[in-house]
């Protein structure tokens, strides 16, 4: 009698360590799912920023037409970007490209800089790539701590390889570096 209940406690002790971990992979994975969204939400409104830009500085910069196209190819990759390498890669050109169309605003055409539509398309811009910075760190956290309960034990075990690792959103490191200067070439 004793020995069926000593059993009976470690098969409910196993099935319920079974089931915490499990679920505890499954809620890391949602975590990280919401924190990706955050950043998803941050690019689409810094891409529905670009048109009004856009539109803001054609006329001043209308010689400058191969520099307007760039910014706008450079959006729409970031639109059809499908998943977090992606959408770092299209976000660095579209960072890169509209750190150019800047720069050559604050040294060309003090006309756009003076605009008051302008400098507030500029400081959203700054804005939205300051909560991208913030929510790719919490991404970046909630992935870790995702794969840290696919990678230890008794998750390593109990989940294996029943869940897809998830991909960070990395950018470069010459990225990196322009991201922290981003406010100076806006």
């Amino acid at each position: 009698m004793l020995a069926l209940v000593v059993i009976l406690v470690l098969g409910a002790a196993a099935v319920g360590l079974y089931v915490a971990t499990y679920n505890g992979a499954v809620s890391k994975r949602n975590q990280a799912e919401n924190a990706w969204s955050q950043i998803d939400v941050q690019l689409k409104r810094k891409s529905s920023l670009i048109p009004n830009l856009l539109e803001t500085v054609k006329g001043f910069m209308a010689h400058e037409r191969e520099l307007l196209v760039q910014v706008s190819e450079a959006r729409a990759a970031l639109v059809r970007a499908q998943n977090p390498r992606e959408a770092a890669q299209a976000d660095s050109g579209l960072r890169d490209a509209l750190s150019t169309l800047f720069v050559m605003v604050d040294e060309r055409y003090p006309e756009i800089k003076a605009n008051e539509g302008f400098s507030h398309l500029r400081e959203e811009l700054i804005s939205t790539e300051n909560r991208i910075a913030y929510a790719r760190q919490a991404y970046s956290d909630a992935v870790t701590r995702f794969h840290n309960s696919l990678d230890t034990f008794p998750g390593n075990v109990i989940v294996g390889g029943r869940f897809k690792r998830m991909e960070l959103f990395e950018i470069a490191d010459t990225d990196r570096q322009a991201a922290d200067n981003l406010s100076i070439k806006f």
